[in-house]
């Protein structure tokens, strides 16, 4: 009979999977000394920003209502006054996701939402919260 893991181990598995596909993925050293004193290829441009989807954005935003959504909403953790998002630009939603995601923004329940979004995922709750008036 097997038993189911514990968090711990799941995670610990997830990590450890995490860490040899990202070391699959590391570009392997050429064989050849003549190829590998060649010049680097050019940098490719910056990709330009996603076109969000604001169909998909509404669904991928059910779980921001529950605070933003509610009109005097209070964040237990800590108490702060929960910002209206119908309606801003969507440059500035871009902006402040990226900057939870990446840490540059302090509060833990935004981190963690925002950790679990893709580059399109951000781009389309931006283009749908921007849309709302």
């Amino acid at each position: 009979m097997m038993r189911p893991l514990s968090i711990a181990a799941s995670l610990a598995l997830l990590l450890t999977a995490a860490a040899v596909t990202a070391q699959d993925a590391q570009p392997q050293p050429a064989s050849d000394p003549a190829t590998a004193t060649a010049a680097p290829a050019p940098a490719a441009p910056a990709p330009a920003a996603a076109s969000g989807d604001a169909a998909r954005g509404k669904g991928l935003t059910y779980t921001c209502r529950g605070c933003h959504g509610l009109t005097g909403y209070k964040n237990a953790y800590p108490s702060y006054h929960v910002p209206k998002l119908g309606g801003q630009s969507d440059v500035y939603l871009r902006n402040a996701l990226m900057e939870y995601r990446a840490g540059k923004r302090k509060h833990p329940t935004m981190q963690a939402q925002a950790e679990s979004f893709s580059e399109q995922d951000i781009a389309d709750i931006a283009a749908y919260l921007s849309s709302i008036k």
